[in-house]
């Protein structure tokens, strides 16, 4: 019995010496103080504890893009895990429209970063995500946790929803962490759900990664928003930080803040837990 509350005891401890870097990393001056703003509205130390993040995993990041979360991932996990981001296709592969051709720049910049600021990002490894494909193909079983913020409704407006959740589902290790945030749709009914461009139904994506193989561990409120009425004209992008009506009722939009996101936690079952 003593053995076991000394055990119990030192998990505390760490889990409060790694929220305690966590917190660091998220309020670095360094950041900047537009993304320091945006702390109050993604909530990166609660969302990243509640995924279950620790120093010496493997983690897989999706469409990093500016890099928000990159910047608090790849310091926390230099010393002891590996972070690798999933890009946009920097060679132009996946550019259809105006809009990915401005998340492509955006990660050619982040990369620009990490080379120029080595020490600090640490050794992070990179890989191409051009849904539902990796370029490279990533090895199967090989991530502790992989992250997705805000991307499903992409992947989904484009047709590739299913078959991404399928290759992410391949590329986690047995028992490893599928987090996921994103903008969530109003709800009509316990059936039906409506939404404008840039949300996603959240019993919809649920269901969607259930039928991959992910089993569905715990739901969060951290992100939640219920100012956000989710019927604006430019969907969720009229929302901050986009604000894409600009100047017309700005001041209206400023006061709403970002979307209602859901927070969902799925974990790739070992073999033992899987249906026969």
């Amino acid at each position: 019995m003593l053995h076991f509350i000394f055990c119990n005891s030192s998990f505390a401890s760490a889990s409060e010496q790694w929220q305690a870097r966590l917190t660091e990393l998220a309020e670095n001056p360094k950041r900047g103080a537009a993304h320091l703003h945006r702390n109050q509205y993604r909530n990166p130390v609660e969302t990243l504890s509640f995924f279950g993040i620790e120093p010496h995993m493997s983690v897989l990041e999706l469409w990093p893009v500016r890099g928000w979360y990159t910047e608090i991932l790849a310091p926390f996990l230099k010393d002891q895990g590996q972070l690798t981001v999933a890009h946009f296709r920097l060679d132009g592969g996946n550019v259809q429209d105006e809009r990915s051709l401005f998340w492509a720049r955006l990660s050619a910049r982040l990369e620009q970063r990490i080379l120029q600021q080595a020490a600090e990002f640490g050794p992070i490894a990179r890989v191409a995500l051009d849904p539902p494909q990796f370029i490279p193909a990533l090895a199967p079983n090989q991530f502790d946790m992989v992250l997705s913020f805000r991307n499903a409704h992409i992947w989904d407006q484009r047709g590739h929803l299913l078959a991404t959740m399928q290759n992410l589902y391949e590329v986690i290790k047995p028992g490893g962490v599928l987090g996921m945030v994103e903008h969530r749709a109003a709800r009509v009914t316990e059936l039906t759900s409506y939404a404008v461009e840039g949300y996603t139904d959240e019993a919809y994506l649920i269901a969607v990664a259930e039928r991959v193989g992910f089993q569905l561990v715990a739901t969060s409120e951290i992100n939640a928003n219920p100012k956000d009425t989710k019927d604006y004209t430019k969907g969720v992008y009229t929302l901050p930080p986009t604000l894409a009506l600009g100047l017309e009722d700005r001041d209206y939009y400023l006061s709403i803040g970002e979307s209602d996101r859901m927070t969902l936690k799925f974990v790739k079952p070992n073999s033992a837990d899987s249906p026969e």
